[in-house]
């Protein structure tokens, strides 16, 4: 996986949809002081960040396997206990948080029902415990039109629908394997605006995630001609990218 890069481009790539996801996912959350929260997966920190106003910088964790990004997110909130670490291997005492979250993480484990299973054994008795995943198999995703065109010049491409929780009521399963009897799905969208093609394709050139990495390989002709496709289907002018993500919340 390629997110072993600067926390701004990852920002500037995938971060601004994660900051938009977090606020709504927060309001279904709602989470109050003097509540213990962990943020699993926690990126450049866009739920993290929420997360401290909402609960004060003491009550907040924070783990993510990329150095860099850690690096970030301990400058960004001094006070926040911000380990290196992956979801399958929690690096916490048992009932350890009122709340534990992994907003766009599911997809990248190695181990789906592990990682949520190692998330159920941090939260205390009544905690809850929640994910998100964005619907790349219903084609809703911030980067399903760049995936929809690298498919047509390309159709042995390996896009990002078939990973884990791509699919509707699939993240909701893997709670259910995880040991949890009580789970609520859902779905959450937001909006991102874009000023012309040249601003929407920018960030697929800095070597982010999967798109970044498949860009990063092509050559001059092939790049550009994925470019272009892109912007057959986006058009020239200022728009709007409208994104969903399938929500799994349970109690502990």
């Amino acid at each position: 996986m390629t997110f072993d890069v600067a926390a701004d481009r990852y920002q500037r790539f995938m971060g601004r949809y994660a900051d938009l996801l977090a606020h709504e996912l927060l309001a279904e959350l709602r989470p109050h002081r003097p509540e213990r929260a962990l943020d699993v997966g926690a990126g450049t920190g866009a739920l993290t960040a929420p997360l401290v106003e909402a609960l004060g910088a003491d009550a907040v964790a924070a783990i993510d396997p990329s150095t860099a990004f850690v690096a970030a997110l301990g400058e960004r909130l001094p006070g926040v206990d911000v380990r290196e670490g992956t979801a399958e291997s929690l690096p916490w005492d048992d009932a350890s948080f009122n709340l534990v979250i992994a907003q766009l993480v599911v997809h990248f484990m190695s181990d789906p029902v592990g990682g949520i299973a190692e998330m159920a054994r941090v939260a205390k008795p009544g905690a809850t415990v929640a994910a998100s995943v964005w619907d790349f198999a219903g084609g809703q995703a911030p980067l399903s039109l760049f995936w929809a065109a690298a498919r047509e010049l390309d159709p042995e491409v390996r896009d990002e629908s078939d990973e884990p929780g791509a699919h509707q009521g699939e993240t909701e399963r893997y709670f259910r394997e995880a040991g949890f009897t009580d789970v609520r799905g859902g779905e959450l969208t937001v909006r991102l605006p874009y000023a012309d093609a040249a601003d929407w394709w920018q960030p697929y050139t800095l070597g982010v995630g999967p798109a970044g990495a498949y860009v990063a390989r092509l050559d001059d002709e092939h790049r550009e001609a994925l470019r272009s496709r892109c912007v057959e289907r986006l058009g020239d002018g200022p728009g709007e990218i409208v994104a969903t993500a399938w929500v799994a919340i349970a109690e502990r």
